[in-house]
């Protein structure tokens, strides 16, 4: 069978978009050719290389590593359309407008490859009449495909087939953007806005309408629909202005303009709010032009007044009550918020209503399922649950029984009843529309299974909705044992025999002495009776790190020398997973802080997600790295020069040692990739959800490849005189302001401890050694009292202290 290979994509569009996706591409390491019309004057390729250059200083970053934009080809229209024939996947990116898109696709038409798929990313023109204008011979390969913004970050990938699109060509972009791209597919009808921009605008034109009627303010808004809300910590202003007043209201716009009353009974709230529409006419666009419905005022946060036309100081937050009844199993949560007499709470079940009453009419026209509305609203909109979870969750019938009663006393902002479907048969019996059988259907009137590609087997334990009966990773194979919070298991499934897993799941997966003991004997069954041992957790945090409040009361009792034994056995179990006789892989996922990177670098190998944010971050916290960090880094540097023809060792120290002394986090796979913590042969995965599928593959290869442990052997270290240099640049810091005294202390000790102590240059020492040095330096710290602030302070506030 013929599998569709994805060599090189074109994008064509260096807008916002456009450069975005290009840079994502790179991300994953697909080439890219990225054009755009020709520039009028200097090089015809200057608008994409000048978008090409922004992307560098974009933020939140849309490039793993700033200097893959070179990754990128940059190309126009007049000199380069021969390339499209050398590119398997052609995304338009172009500006929403019908017919330069149309005009468009008649120029590339003849250059576009035989076998290629061309898709529109579009957030809402109609894709059907797009491909009406595409030659007949593409049609079958044409499509629509939205990107949510910023492409990186954002989960969620809209897939809009056309009534001529052939089956299995939706079926390869599809596998294309979840393994190679990493990213949430979900399959919308064509219709304005399509799934998640439909119910997630109408709902922010709603809450805007609410807001209006109960008199709130916008940060109070923001407070109540953030992250207590299960939303995005943005809420709805800020993430407006995150997402652009002009974009929003380009969206609104499509609603405006291809519904009405008679296709949605919502439509007389779609009117531009006069707060957006005065916001725009003053070019106040949001967070591109440093001002929309909020702005900074050096620290100062200030929200817009439509009244005065100015900015007032912002920072009101909802009334506590509130919180405490968001806080609520759902069904009472609801129940609180529909009987509150206070504004707030009026407020915050008018807009769940809303949200539950304008998904219920538009489930049959919008999507396939209730399933793919939920998942699109969580991965394009960041809630926790989308409205049918939590609309099932909170109770179903009672709900919809609420909502009706709402429509009929003519509280409600339209006054369709619900569809008949919600109140009697299948879902009124199942108690909601998503069971172990399926999500419902509207249009076609049945609970509808997932759809399941062969790539979707990668996800052994994929995001799944509230009523499917999935079972959790916690729930799921064979536990061995489950002692020190560690739970040490198998995957009971064809293929994935004979690997161990150790899930860590201690709180933010900390490593307390426990956490290591369990690690230990994990490593010891797998050498009795396994082919290797996968360290993953189905949480976002691999590990933040040693667990320091399980030390505190040991020193507190028994003095440094305890926090030295317990430093000592970390440190042992480092070393028993590195000289292991069996492959340990650790599956990165989240953060790896602290103990976390440790245990991570220690590994035969590193499976990381994309989004995975690892570094040595003791120095906030006023210590040094003690479970074998610093040893790594002066043996990484050791192994780098005796792999070149230099003879100084500093250069290649010199970059670990910055990052552990700045407590440098990689902010991507990528970009922890440069700073040492994931190095050749570690294996980077786009989609988070494939992580594990990927990790026992490595383990079952490195064991069936013959695996043997590195053999123990000293190695060269920079010696005294390198710490000097390295410390002479620490004067010059302190003394010119830019580091504290205690900052030059930690520093200096970390310099201390990566040359080697006090030795000549070019001595060869051994791992045990050096841990011996991260020990001293680690219990000197801990008996410091600016360190015993620092600790305290992060402890208490979760912020660091700068002392």
């Amino acid at each position: 069978m013929s599998r569709f290979q994805v060599k090189k994509v074109a994008v064509l569009g260096a807008g916002v978009m456009g450069a975005q996706i290009a840079a994502h591409l790179v991300n994953v390491r697909v080439p890219v050719i990225l054009f755009d019309l020709p520039a009028k004057e200097g090089p015809k390729s200057g608008i994409v290389l000048k978008a090409i250059d922004n992307l560098k200083k974009l933020k939140p970053a849309p490039l793993g590593v700033a200097e893959d934009a070179a990754l990128i080809q940059a190309a126009n229209y007049e000199e380069h359309l021969g390339l499209l024939g050398e590119c398997d996947l052609v995304i338009e990116a172009i500006a929403e407008r019908m017919d330069w898109k149309l005009d468009l696709y008649k120029k590339i038409a003849p250059h576009v490859a035989p076998h290629a798929i061309l898709a529109s990313n579009t957030s809402g023109l109609s894709i059907t009449k797009l491909a009406e204008a595409v030659p007949e011979s593409i049609r079958p390969r044409f499509c629509g495909i939205h990107f949510f913004n910023p492409p990186r970050y954002m989960t969620l990938v809209e897939l809009i087939p056309t009534p001529t699109i052939n089956a299995q060509v939706l079926d390869d972009l599809e596998a294309f953007a979840v393994t190679a791209l990493g990213k949430g597919v979900v399959r919308a009808k064509d219709t304005p806005n399509f799934i998640a921009n439909r119910i997630g605008i109408a709902g922010m034109l709603a809450t805007m309408k609410e807001v209006e009627k109960f008199g709130l303010s916008f940060d109070v808004v923001d407070d109540l629909t953030g992250k207590r809300l299960g939303r995005a910590s943005s809420g709805t202003f800020r993430t407006a202005d995150v997402v652009g007043l002009d974009t929003m209201a380009h969206v609104v716009k499509t609603l405006q303009d291809n519904l009405s009353e008679a296709t949605d009974p919502f439509y007389p709230n779609f009117a531009t709010p006069p707060v957006l529409a005065k916001l725009i006419e003053l070019g106040r666009l949001g967070q591109k032009t440093k001002g929309g419905f909020y702005k900074k005022a050096g620290r100062d946060i200030l929200r817009f007044d439509l009244e005065s036309g100015d900015y007032v100081p912002a920072g009101q937050k909802a009334d506590e009550v509130y919180g405490r009844m968001l806080k609520k199993p759902a069904g009472q949560r609801l129940k609180l918020l529909r009987e509150s007499e206070g504004p707030q709470g009026q407020f915050l079940w008018a807009i769940l209503r809303d949200g539950f009453h304008y998904a219920a009419l538009h489930l049959a026209d919008i999507a396939e399922s209730a399933r793919d509305v939920d998942l699109a609203m969580r991965w394009g909109f960041g809630m926790k649950q989308g409205p049918f979870e939590l609309w099932q969750e909170a109770g179903w019938s009672q709900v919809a029984q609420w909502i009706q009663e709402d429509i009929d006393a003519g509280k409600a902002l339209a006054k369709a009843p619900l569809p008949k479907w919600v109140f009697d048969g299948p879902v009124a019996e199942a108690g909601g529309v998503h069971t172990p059988e399926g999500s419902w259907s509207a249009a076609e009137q049945r609970f509808v299974p997932e759809r399941r590609l062969p790539v979707h087997a990668r996800q052994l334990f994929p995001e799944s909705v509230l009523g499917s009966g999935a079972k959790a990773a916690e729930e799921s194979g064979t536990t061995i044992s489950d002692e020190g919070d560690v739970r040490v298991w198998t995957l009971d499934r064809p293929g994935y025999e004979g690997v161990l897993i150790a899930s860590i799941h201690s709180k933010m997966n900390a490593i307390s002495p426990d956490v290591a003991e369990a690690l230990a004997e994990a490593v010891a069954l797998a050498e009795r009776e396994y082919q290797g041992l996968v360290i993953w957790s189905p949480s976002d945090k691999f590990s933040v790190g040693a667990d320091l409040q399980a030390m505190l009361p040991a020193f507190v009792v028994a003095g440094v020398g305890a926090i030295e034994g317990a430093e000592q056995a970390l440190q042992d179990v480092m070393l028993r997973i590195r000289y292991a006789n069996v492959p340990v892989v650790s599956a990165v996922r989240g953060m790896a802080l602290g103990g976390g990177c440790e245990l991570a670098v220690h590994s035969a190998r590193r499976v990381a997600a994309m989004e995975s944010y690892i570094g040595l971050v003791e120095v906030g916290v006023g210590l040094v790295p003690g479970a074998g960090g610093l040893t790594y880094i002066a043996r990484r540097a050791a192994e780098n020069a005796a792999a070149s023809t230099g003879t100084d060792l500093l250069p290649f120290l010199t970059e670990g040692f910055t990052a552990a002394a700045m407590a440098k986090v990689g902010t991507s796979a990528l970009e922890s990739k440069k700073l040492g913590y994931l190095v050749e042969g570690d294996v980077i995965v786009p989609h988070k959800d494939e992580l594990l599928h990927v990790a026992i593959g490595q383990v079952k290869a490195m064991s069936d490849a013959g695996w043997r442990p590195p053999l123990k052997k000293p190695f060269r270290v920079a010696g005294r005189s390198g710490a000097a240099t390295i410390k002479g640049q620490l004067v010059n810091m302190r003394d010119g302001g830019f580091i504290s005294a205690h900052d030059f202390h930690i520093a200096s000790l970390i310099a201390h401890v990566v040359t080697g102590g006090d030795v000549d240059p070019g001595t060869l020492v051994t791992e045990e050694y050096l841990m011996r040095l991260e020990r001293d330096a680690f219990c000197a710290l801990v008996q410091h009292p600016k360190t015993q602030e620092r600790i305290m302070g992060m402890l208490s506030t979760g912020k660091p202290v700068r002392n």
